[in-house]
Parts: structure tokens; C-alpha cells; sequence
């Protein structure tokens, strides 16, 4: 399988939500009721709204794709940190967002993820952030372990809204400036 990746542009609205919708609903844990996901995507992840996102310029898109088809996606976000769990250990000034990585179930272990993950990373040192910054589920251990391999480690937890259903997260951060970051190291 050939493994690309580019930045996101205007016109990819339908493919990222495309992708959306076929991968958020594998980040959550078992049990979210299916009615949440879904109203999940439909407020936050619809074509509109990628509109919305590709034309912020506070925000980098990067889709991966496999034999020149879409598998995956990952969204940077730089700018204030409105959550005060992740503002209490998290430098706003000097860090990036890692805000969505999602794949495709039939791409888990192709070697996608990894390619998205260092096309994201180069795409975060480029704006001059010195650490990128995530939530993660704390049930989706296939999760936590990627960006463990990948140098973010645990700093703090927060809480994440799926519909009416919270969901516990960890915050996980790395630094840019190191090829594992400052967390385990990479493999």
C-alpha cells in the first residue's frame, strides 16, 4: 500500500467528514450510545463545519491517504485554551493542539497512522509551537498506546462531552523539539 499525506484545503469538506463519520465513533468507549455519537458528528464534524475549520487559519487539517484513498485525518488547533483542567498544565502561549487523529478501522496497524502522525507533528513544529498538547479517552488503551510510542506523555485529566455522556480523558503532551518528545520514548 502506498501511504500519502497532505494538508486539508477548501474542497475537502465532504472527505473529512466523510472520514468523520466513519471513524469518531471508534475513539469512544464501549457503551456511548450511538445517538450521542451521532449528534456528536452532526454538531461538530459536518461538512459545514470543516468549512468552518479549513477556513480558520488557527487550524491545520492533514489527511492520510492509502492507495490514493482517504483513511484518515488530524487537526491542529493554535490559540487559547478554553478548558481549565488542560489550561492548568498546559502553556497556551508555547503549545498546539493535537485536536483530532482518526483512522479507519481497516487501516489500523497498516502503518497510516504513523505516516499522519509525523506529517502532523512537522505541521505543528512549522508554527513555531514547542509542544502539542491532546485528550484521549482514558478506555481507549489502542489509543494511549500510539501516542505513548509517540512521545506524549500523561500531564493531567479532563472531562470530554459526548452528547449528554461524560467521558474521562487524560492530557497528554510532548515536545516538539525532540524526535520521541518528552514523554516514552519512540519505536
Amino acid at each position: 500500500m502506498t501511504i500519502t499525506t497532505r494538508t486539508a484545503t477548501t474542497g475537502d469538506e465532504r472527505i473529512l467528514h466523510d472520514l468523520a463519520a466513519r471513524t469518531f465513533g471508534l475513539a469512544c468507549p464501549p457503551g456511548t450510545a450511538q445517538a450521542d455519537i451521532d449528534t456528536f458528528i452532526d454538531t461538530h464534524l459536518s461538512v459545514e463545519r470543516f468549512a468552518g475549520y479549513l477556513a480558520d487559519p488557527a487550524r491545520i487539517l492533514v489527511i492520510v491517504s492509502g492507495d490514493e484513498q482517504p483513511t484518515g485525518y488530524a487537526m491542529l488547533v493554535r490559540g487559547p485554551i478554553a478548558d481549565p483542567d488542560v489550561a492548568a498544565v498546559v502553556d497556551a502561549t508555547t503549545s498546539i493542539e493535537l485536536s483530532k487523529f482518526y483512522l479507519t478501522a481497516e487501516r489500523h496497524g497498516s502503518g497510516a497512522a504513523g505516516e499522519l502522525m509525523a506529517a502532523t507533528l512537522t505541521a505543528a513544529t512549522g508554527t513555531g509551537a514547542r509542544t502539542c498538547w491532546l485528550g484521549v479517552n482514558q478506555q481507549n488503551t489502542r489509543a494511549a498506546r500510539f501516542y505513548g510510542r509517540h512521545g506524549f506523555a500523561i500531564v493531567g485529566v479532563k472531562r470530554f462531552l459526548v452528547g449528554s455522556e461524560w467521558h474521562d480523558d487524560h492530557i497528554r503532551q510532548r515536545d516538539l523539539s525532540s524526535p520521541h518528545g518528552a514523554g516514552e520514548s519512540g519505536s
